[in-house]
């Protein structure tokens, strides 16, 4: 089967300063139980705010590095999932699960791509 990689992007200044609130958290564990005993999820995090991170660019022939927050960007990479589905439909839906569990103020896209294999 294949694998799918959903890259989840949120709007940093649409989440409230204190993180997800404690409803969200819990329909988000309850959706990766379901998930896990479906038997689709690999792998899944969140990843933490931008301003804790470092791009790394090669442009040029030079490398650059950039600490976070990165106010050019609208949009992060806030977390990921790695999910093994019969098709890109399935894997779909699962993201549109995903996105469903977050309160209506967030900003949230899930990038969702077969992985490559061989």
């Amino acid at each position: 089967m294949p694998r799918y990689l959903s890259l989840v992007r949120i709007d940093e200044s649409t989440m409230p300063a204190e993180g997800p609130s404690p409803e969200l958290m819990q329909r988000m564990g309850e959706l990766i139980e379901e998930v896990t005993k479906a038997g689709v999820m690999l792998d899944t995090a969140g990843l933490t705010p931008s301003a804790q991170g470092t791009r790394v660019r090669w442009e040029g022939g030079q490398i650059s590095v950039t600490d976070g927050p990165f106010t050019e960007s609208k949009e992060v990479i806030g977390g990921y999932a790695l999910m093994q589905c019969k098709d890109q439909a399935e894997a779909l839906e699962w993201a549109k699960k995903f996105l469903k569990v977050h309160e209506e103020y967030w900003t949230v896209t899930c990038e969702v791509r077969e992985i490559a294999e061989g």
